[in-house]
């Protein structure tokens, strides 16, 4: 857990925004049994948040630099895998070997 600093208002904000992201994504969705059921849940999370999903403002790449599956124009299918996490609630998607 990290707190925010005290007369630092941008901090408060970064905070907000994790909360609003992370609960209806993830956390609503879940019965957390305690507190380490809880760190595990967000460390998931956030390696599928920060490493596989595609993000609109970073044109459509992770932030952690992961290159996502490129656009596919040719006329052979390709083949794709998922990887579910966290129960089925995350899903990721990845180019088959």
């Amino acid at each position: 857990m990290v707190r925010t600093l005290i007369q630092v208002p941008e901090a408060n904000g970064t905070a907000q925004r994790f909360v609003r992201t992370v609960r209806p994504e993830c956390l609503d969705w879940l019965l957390i049994l305690n507190a380490g059921h809880l760190m595990r849940t967000l460390t998931v999370f956030m390696d599928h948040y920060n490493g596989c999903r595609p993000h609109r403002s970073l044109g459509l790449t992770p932030p952690n630099g992961r290159t996502p599956i490129e656009n596919w124009e040719g006329m052979q299918p390709i083949t794709v895998t998922r990887r579910d996490r966290l129960g089925g609630l995350l899903r990721e998607y990845e180019r088959a070997a």
